[in-house]
């Protein structure tokens, strides 16, 4: 077990060193999207909606926002970036002449996926408290566990997609129809109880709703402790079956 866990990290780690060599190119996008659909959106749109749940439309977008930043970046990252390791890099198929296993691979991609996710989640909270939409800036760290915990259901996901399509085309279907609806129908930029209650069922099953409320209570300082006992139980719950789905999945295309 314990060798497993080191193995975990050994992937992790070697992502990371990838990860860092154009470190300014990859991280520049994840915060500065959000910056540029709060400032489009915010003071846009929000010039006509100056009041929603009692603050302002910039007030209301930045927690989803947030959150959204832990679901593209954990989902392109275990979809299309493990799709082209498998494929058309051959990593993983060198990982596993050496003690690695799938097991291995798939978890320490998981845990990469989470890492990555939680930092990215940080990122925009610190950038978005910097126009003043944080009620306690002193909450940023907590986002971290908020981030994580979007970002491994959400890799998931995205590794059942890999294991599912047969080129790397068709994850634009998976976006069409999965995520871009998770994207606008979780709450992010309007409040979910505005919509009608079959949407708002569906959406209750989406990783990203529990994780937009986990960010509005600690942006807006509000049912902290209520919205992580049902929220963040939920997203744990979530995590365990879609990473148990993935790994049955992908191991199948690994060891094909």
């Amino acid at each position: 077990m314990l060798e497993s866990i080191r193995l975990y990290f050994h992937i992790t780690h070697r992502n990371w060193i990838v990860y860092k060599k154009d470190l300014i190119a990859n991280i520049s996008p994840t915060v500065a999207d959000p910056a540029l659909i709060l400032v489009s959106l915010g003071l846009g749109l929000g010039s006509f909606l100056t009041d929603v749940e009692g603050m302002s439309y910039m007030q209301f977008l930045a927690p989803g926002l947030t959150v959204a930043t832990a679901l593209f970046t954990s989902f392109f990252e275990s979809s299309y970036g493990f799709y082209v390791r498998m494929t058309f890099e051959n990593v993983f198929k060198a990982m596993l002449t050496t003690p690695i296993g799938v097991q291995e691979v798939v978890f320490g991609e998981l845990i990469w996926v989470g890492l990555k996710g939680a930092v990215m989640a940080v990122g925009v909270a610190i950038v978005l408290a910097l126009f003043g939409l944080m009620v306690n800036p002193w909450l940023i760290p907590a986002l971290s566990i908020v981030g994580l915990l979007v970002a491994i259901p959400c890799g998931a996901m995205g590794l059942l997609a890999t294991a599912l399509v047969r080129n790397i085309n068709q994850f634009q279907t998976v976006y069409s129809f999965i995520i871009a609806p998770l994207y606008f129908l979780s709450g992010i930029f309007f409040p979910i109880d505005s919509m009608s209650q079959p949407v708002r069922i569906v959406a209750e099953f989406f990783p990203l709703i529990h994780g937009v409320r986990l960010a509005q209570a600690l942006f807006w300082e509000r049912g902290i402790a209520e919205a992580f006992l049902y929220s963040g139980s939920i997203l744990v719950i979530q995590s365990l079956i879609l990473c148990a789905w993935a790994y049955i999945k992908i191991r199948k295309k690994l060891v094909s």
